[in-house]
């Protein structure tokens, strides 16, 4: 009898520091991982990670079905201000959304480095619908051809844009007809209020660079072996989305690493309910599982030094991780990150790094290249109480003082975490090491669907036929059908419309069929 080929998918996360692939079978077991340094060019990472694992699938290997990637890189991009496009910031508003200059809070050398010109113009409708003024396309044209020799993206935002998007949409026609380059627009990029969205609509056009060249790396690395898997990047809240999503959306990437971590730990511990700490290289990243997702931030989230209002999970990272560097006097806030095996005293490099000290002083388990010495014991001994009392307060602060739950350690420096935390217990679940990528791989399927439902009569048939929808479109993302379940739902109220609508934004996520 013919052997069915049992499906496989692959998870990737792509770290400042490392990067992590495993495959899993249908009953989410991993049947192989790897652990390689993040390359400068990110394809060789990739590759590497890809080239391993698939080795070790041997005859297996084409029964991968779908490659899943998270990554840091957008978050890095903009914090490190790096291979960011010039976007031309159109708001449109007029005087009433004229008090505050757009990007007016957004530190200095991040604005530098992003903004080619900003243009505020006459247009746009009040939340009830009323008219603020006619668009004013001639000074939309003008900007625009002011911004040609500069500009390689475009982001417009206009106020209440959720809510009456026809003037966002026209000027985007425009701007892309008229210069030929990626147009962000700002109602499909968060909530109601205009500095937040314009936030995060000009981050989104700025990131554009970096997301086709991880997008590039995941392509040339499938097709180096002859993979016809689907691919998919994971997005903020857990979900996939394909690539030509992730290339129109690319600030969704941007929380894809800490969901992957902590639906990882879940996967990999059995907790449904914990405080997920990751360890990595140049940061530790605290978390919450609630029902075996990460608990989602309430506050304002913030990219870079730059509010946004878009949905993120609840993290508390603090600045050491295993690549951090021990400094005489003081430790960090600097890490070799990547250069960890090159630079590291227990790889035979010459930098002090809390790696070192967790093995000079045994917590942990890794077996040394070369001889770390006794002299800086003082030195490691110092990181580890700072390290200890930093791990200690934010703990406190994300558990809300309760103590019922465990703490899970992952990450590549999982062993560098003490025995117990503010009177938590640690668990270090098999393959801890690689977590994040378990994370990718178990990521669901999404769809979404935005519509307007009456807020009186005929709701229900609205709203069921828009659940509808968004189920359908998960289906046709890559779900099982059977899987899918709506999982956000987002009105926001037309308060003062004539007709008493709600503007509805529905999210469906299921299990990737294989």
């Amino acid at each position: 009898m013919t052997r069915l080929p049992s499906p496989l998918r692959i998870g990737i996360d792509v770290g400042g520091t490392n990067t992590d692939a495993v495959a899993l079978d249908t009953a989410d077991r991993i049947v192989a991982h790897t652990k390689q340094a993040t390359t400068e060019n990110v394809t060789g990472g990739v590759r590497a990670a890809l080239d391993a694992v698939l080795l070790q699938l041997g005859d297996r290997a084409p029964d991968v079905r779908a490659v899943m990637l998270g990554t840091t890189h957008a978050t890095n991009a903009v914090v490190e201000r790096a291979n960011l496009a010039k976007v031309a910031v159109i708001r449109i508003g007029g005087r009433v959304a004229g008090a505050i200059p757009p990007l007016a809070a957004w530190p200095k050398d991040l604005y530098d480095s992003v903004v080619a010109g900003t243009c505020q113009v006459d247009g746009g409708r009040l939340l009830d619908g009323h008219p603020i003024a006619p668009l004013d396309t001639e000074a939309v044209r003008r900007f625009l051809d002011e911004m040609a020799p500069v500009a390689k993206a475009v982001a417009v935002t206009a106020v209440f844009g959720p809510v009456h998007p026809e003037h966002e949409q026209a000027v985007a026609e425009l701007a892309h007809a008229r210069l030929g380059v990626p147009v962000s627009v700002g109602a499909h990029l968060g909530t109601l209020g205009l500095l937040e969205r314009e936030n995060a609509t000009v981050l989104n056009a700025a990131l554009g660079p970096v997301i086709r060249l991880v997008t590039e790396a995941l392509e040339h690395a499938t097709a180096a072996h002859h993979l016809t898997a689907r691919t998919y990047f994971a997005q903020n809240d857990g979900t996939l989305m394909d690539a030509a999503h992730a290339l129109r959306f690319p600030v969704l990437t941007v929380g894809s690493g800490p969901s992957n971590s902590l639906r990882g730990a879940a996967l990999l511990s059995g907790a449904r309910a914990a405080i997920v700490a990751d360890v990595g290289g140049t940061t530790t990243d605290i978390g919450v599982l609630v029902d075996g997702f990460a608990r989602e931030s309430r506050a304002t989230s913030t990219i870079g030094g730059v509010a946004t209002s878009l949905p993120m999970p609840d993290i508390l990272a603090i600045g050491y991780g295993g690549g951090t560097i021990l400094h005489e006097g003081r430790t960090g806030p600097d890490s070799v990150g990547h250069r960890i095996t090159r630079e590291a005293l227990v790889f035979g490099g010459t930098t002090p790094t809390l790696t070192d000290a967790g093995v000079a002083l045994g917590r942990s388990s890794l077996v040394p290249a070369a001889p770390v010495g006794t002299d800086l014991i003082p030195r490691f001994q110092e990181a580890f109480a700072t390290y200890d009392d930093a791990l200690e307060q934010a703990v406190a602060l994300i558990s809300h003082g309760r103590k019922s739950h465990p703490i899970i350690a992952i990450g590549g420096g999982a062993d560098l975490l003490p025995q117990r935390i503010c009177g938590h217990d640690v668990i270090r679940p098999e393959h801890a090491d690689v977590a994040n990528a378990a994370g990718a791989a178990i990521a669901l399927v999404s769809g979404e669907h935005e519509t307007l439902v009456p807020a009186g009569a005929g709701r229900t048939e609205a709203l069921d036929a828009a659940r509808a929808t968004a189920v359908q479109r998960a289906v046709a993302a890559g779900a099982a059908p059977e899987t899918v379940t709506v999982t956000r739902i987002q009105e926001t109220p037309l308060a003062y419309a004539d007709d008493r609508s709600v503007r509805v934004r529905i999210k469906a996520a299921g299990r990737l069929d294989l």
